[in-house]
């Protein structure tokens, strides 16, 4: 039997707790940890009245009924909670991003690092069945050698999910650069092959800023994607401070010479990532990225647009996120249980987060470039061998 708990039972990404319960291998559900009793007395009422529920998380890792720890709690709770389930000797499975500061990001890897505990960080989008077709393609040469990359992400709902609560204050998030942007920036690492090495980065609260406010003693609003908040400026309720920026604009220099760029905007009228890949023999491009997508092909000069000389379908994938949740769960699993090395590192994780942390200072200080720090080698060597040895 393996034996989970949860810190943080609520919210979006409480919805895990469904997909490991359905693993089967002998996986259980034990205990949860939550400041907030209604989400705790959810957890219990879903997956079962065994559930040990605690208000708080260090009474969680302080009782001997949990292998590994589930961390969904707020982003500037990451660190402190992946921390102390590392000390404690329980396995992690932290949703992305990793922390929200350079230092935060390298306390985690070298508590990881010197209690010899699995830590898992959790970057779905590695599992998303299209970018792992383009990366599929990548390899195979189809293009050539990568030189460019461009990621746009247009985020409809982006009033809804991210200007109402906590991620409207960069004390939570460390920036939608970092904290929306984690996920792009990884993909756009593992497209090229490596790492930012230099970024620079623009913004600005272009809408979201003039929006209706709501009163500071108001409840919080719920999470909810509504197509009816249109256009963006109607959009109400908004969270009484507001310091992070709802269009990004950001350049990176990759260690291996590749370049790429990453825009980002909150008030777009449709949601979806679009990856542009282009080499010494051609372009790739994504149109969709849940759900029917295709991967269109480009091999042959044209001196117009011309239509793509190979169109790769990429047939839906059931579960959330394009299937992606299920199949990182179990990715997890195969890691702590089997020692199965994932496609995802803390390391990757980590470069993530220091690049989206520069591309925010950058921002904040009007434009300029930034390098980007480096890991110490001993953990990044620890990291690439995936845990085994220390």
């Amino acid at each position: 039997m393996h034996r989970v708990g949860f810190i943080g039972a609520g919210g979006l990404r409480g919805k895990l707790a469904d997909l490991v319960a359905s693993v089967g291998r002998g996986i259980v559900l034990t205990a949860a940890a939550d400041p907030n009793p209604a989400a705790l007395q959810a957890f219990r009422n879903k997956h079962g009245e065994h559930i040990r529920l605690c208000g708080d998380y260090r009474e969680l890792l302080a009782g001997d009924d949990v292998d590994s720890v589930f961390i969904i709690s707020p982003d500037h709770f990451h660190e402190e909670h992946a921390c102390a389930a590392l000390e404690a000797g329980k396995a992690v499975y932290l949703e992305k991003p990793l922390a929200i500061s350079v230092a935060g990001c390298d306390r985690i890897l070298d508590t990881a690092y010197r209690t010899g505990t699995k830590l898992f960080v959790g970057h779905n989008l590695r599992y998303f069945p299209v970018l792992q077709t383009m990366k599929s393609l990548i390899d195979a040469g189809v293009i050539g050698e990568v030189k460019a990359i461009w990621c746009r992400h247009f985020v409809s709902y982006g009033g809804d999910a991210y200007f109402k609560d906590w991620h409207s204050e960069i004390c939570h998030t460390g920036g939608l650069l970092l904290q929306k942007g984690a996920h792009d920036i990884d993909m756009i690492h593992w497209l090229a092959g490596a790492p930012t090495r230099r970024v620079c980065a623009m913004g600005t609260l272009a809408v979201y800023g003039d929006t209706p406010r709501r009163a500071t003693a108001d409840p919080v609003p719920p999470v909810r994607f509504d197509t009816n908040a249109w256009p963006p400026g109607s959009n109400g309720g908004m969270s009484p401070h507001i310091d992070v920026e709802d269009h990004n604009m950001v350049l990176m220099q990759l260690g291996n010479g590749v370049q790429a760029s990453y825009l980002q905007c909150h008030f777009t009228p449709d949601a979806v990532r679009n990856y542009t890949v282009i080499g010494t023999r051609g372009r790739l491009e994504n149109i969709g990225d849940s759900g029917e997508c295709a991967i269109h092909l480009f091999n042959t000069r044209t001196d117009r647009f011309g239509e793509p000389d190979r169109v790769i379908p990429v047939a839906s994938v059931d579960g959330s996120h394009a299937g992606a949740d299920p199949a990182i769960i179990r990715a997890f699993f195969d890691f702590v249980l089997d020692g199965i090395a994932p496609s995802v590192t803390p390391v990757d994780a980590r470069q993530a987060v220091v690049t989206g942390v520069c591309a925010t200072e950058c921002l904040k200080a009007g434009g300029g470039a930034a390098n980007v720090p480096e890991l110490d080698p001993v953990l990044l060597n620890y990291f690439h061998r995936h845990q085994e040895t220390r």
